[in-house]
């Protein structure tokens, strides 16, 4: 017998300037842990105006986590201390493992309208993988599945599956599913989400209820679930567009300093140290 989520706790996405001065919206972050293990942090980054974003984030280091780019609009130019130079366009996902560590900027432009849009999401890695080699995987949009329900659903896959369909990314530690889910108005829709794993929907656009609750929310609100095997999400006037996102927990201890994720505060300090004198960079 399913057994449904209800609504853990309900939070409202904050600004925040981060990087060399991007203005963005962080869903969860630091102040959470570790309400979302296995995931650290979700920024919203979207914007109609350049002087939010043009800024960037320059170069700056990454040890022990993965981060997770996902863009609806305008584009972000990245380079790496390993070499790599491109673009995440519109509609890709640019999968990072950090790993033993790598310094990097990204930069973000708009699209021809200075429009941007976009999400940041921060993985923890366990402790046997956060010293192990980088690694980048950049899905272009056409990699990424669309299911289209008969009910009118619809769900890119950005990692995990559904029935028979799998997305782009996988062998990931903490077997996350990644989606990005529109449920058209008058609808009542149910998704199975493995039991025991940390669920939570980030809405980013129109409206829709969740879980046990008659209250419908809006864009900007993240719902973080208790533990269950599926959630419903009720649909009235308004379609609602989200982001529903699970992951098995770790359950470690966390020594976090920035951009940087470790298990103790001695191999956090060691990152630092590592970082000040040269020698940071293992691959």
């Amino acid at each position: 017998m399913a057994i449904p989520r209800s609504i853990r706790k309900v939070f409202k996405s904050k600004p925040t300037i981060e990087g060399a001065g991007v203005h963005l919206k962080r869903a969860f972050g630091f102040t959470e842990v570790p309400l979302f293990d296995p995931f650290l942090l979700l920024d919203d980054f979207r914007s109609n105006s350049p002087g939010d974003y043009l800024k960037g984030f320059p170069w700056h280091p990454h040890r022990g986590i993965e981060t997770i780019t996902y863009m609806l609009d305008g584009n972000v130019q990245h380079g790496d201390s390993m070499g790599h130079n491109g673009v995440i366009s519109a509609g890709a996902v640019q999968w990072m493992t950090a790993g033993s560590g790598i310094i990097h900027q990204e930069m973000p432009f708009g699209d021809q309208h200075g429009k941007m849009g976009g999400f940041q999401l921060w993985a923890n890695l366990p402790a046997s993988q956060k010293m192990n080699p980088p690694r980048y995987r950049d899905i272009t949009p056409e990699l990424i599945p669309k299911l289209r329900l008969d009910n009118g659903v619809e769900i890119r896959i950005i990692c995990g599956n559904i029935a028979e369909t799998n997305g782009p990314v996988n062998d990931i530690a903490i077997d996350p599913q990644y989606l990005d889910i529109t449920v058209p108005q008058g609808i009542s829709y149910n998704h199975q989400i493995l039991s025991g794993y940390t669920a939570f929907a980030y809405i980013i656009g129109g409206q829709g209820a969740f879980g046990n609750k008659d209250e419908s929310y809006i864009n900007e609100t993240l719902i973080l679930f208790g533990d269950g095997d599926s959630i419903t999400v009720t649909t009235e006037d308004n379609p609602v567009r989200f982001l529903l996102i699970s992951g098995k927990p770790l359950n470690e201890p966390i020594a976090w300093g920035g951009p940087i994720v470790m298990n103790t505060q001695a191999e956090l300090s060691n990152a630092f140290e590592q970082y000040q004198n040269g020698t940071f960079l293992k691959q």
